[in-house]
């Protein structure tokens, strides 16, 4: 959850970095009593994310500042639309405003991308989740941007779920131990609210996985046919997530196979930020 605390703390991060010792230009060059009105305003169309995290970066600057958001988080908007209004000290809207565009930018740029996912697998049973291919330290901006372009979240964290991969199972049933038996006693071990996902390959991996009563298996890089027949196999007993060599071309086939869960890395690991300006009203 993209709590206020989180915002804060990321946003004078980036504040400290841009301008460790204050911002000389604005400083030298702009008078102390002067004020001055910007527009965030869209350069080309898409989906709002990060306006609270836009807006906070102005008022930790200075909290005389007023932001007024015309527009909220999941919300699609136009070319040359206004999105926000900043209005105050000129020297604290200058320092700001970069910070406060790079968030902007970056987050709605994933709820855009991600919202053309989601259009993409309509009136399909798979919903479209994103991974933990995230900027480090800007992991809850950038889930909460997918779900702000219509998207959902996979695990937060580590911390969250058991997710055996292909090197934990490599790991777990070295010296020939037998799969089912482990994930059977991972199972008894957990607690029973712990969720527990298993990664594999190939189809001859699904009968012991399957055996185990896990909750959900992931088929990764599967081809077409191999998730369809995957799916036919597990037919329900576990929740079904496909992976791998997904992007706009090919997501609608991999949900016609009838997956329940599509995890797409590049909502996050592959984005371009969306072309928003912030224009000062010349009076």
């Amino acid at each position: 959850m993209l709590t206020k605390q989180i915002i804060d703390d990321a946003v004078l991060r980036a504040l400290a970095e841009d301008a460790p010792w204050g911002d000389v230009t604005s400083e030298y060059l702009i008078p102390t009593n002067s004020t001055a009105t910007a527009n965030l305003v869209a350069r080309e169309p898409g989906v709002m994310a990060g306006a609270e995290v836009f807006a906070a970066a102005f008022k930790l600057v200075d909290p005389a500042v007023e932001v007024a958001l015309k527009i909220q988080d999941g919300e699609n908007f136009a070319k040359g639309q206004v999105l926000a209004a900043v209005t105050g000290p000129a020297r604290a809207v200058l320092t700001a405003e970069r910070v406060a565009l790079n968030f902007v930018q970056r987050m709605s740029g994933i709820a855009t991308t991600t919202s053309k996912y989601v259009a993409a697998v309509a009136g399909t049973t798979a919903r479209i989740v994103d991974t933990r291919k995230t900027t480090p330290g800007l992991r809850a901006f950038e889930k909460h941007s997918v779900r702000a372009g219509g998207g959902h979240n996979h695990r937060y964290s580590l911390s969250d779920a058991v997710m055996a991969k292909d090197n934990h199972l490599a790991v777990l049933t070295r010296g020939g131990k037998d799969l089912t038996v482990e994930l059977k006693r991972v199972r008894a071990e957990l607690g029973h609210t712990t969720h527990i996902e298993v990664e594999v390959d190939r189809l001859d991996q699904l009968p012991a996985v399957l055996a185990a009563g896990v909750d959900t298996i992931m088929l990764d890089n599967f081809s077409l046919e191999d998730l369809a027949k995957g799916v036919a196999i597990i037919n329900g007993a576990a929740v079904i997530e496909a992976s791998g060599g997904v992007n706009l071309d090919t997501v609608r086939a991999i949900a016609l196979t009838g997956v329940n869960v599509i995890s797409v890395g590049a909502l996050t690991h592959h984005i371009q930020s969306l072309d928003l300006g912030l224009d000062v009203v010349i009076d």
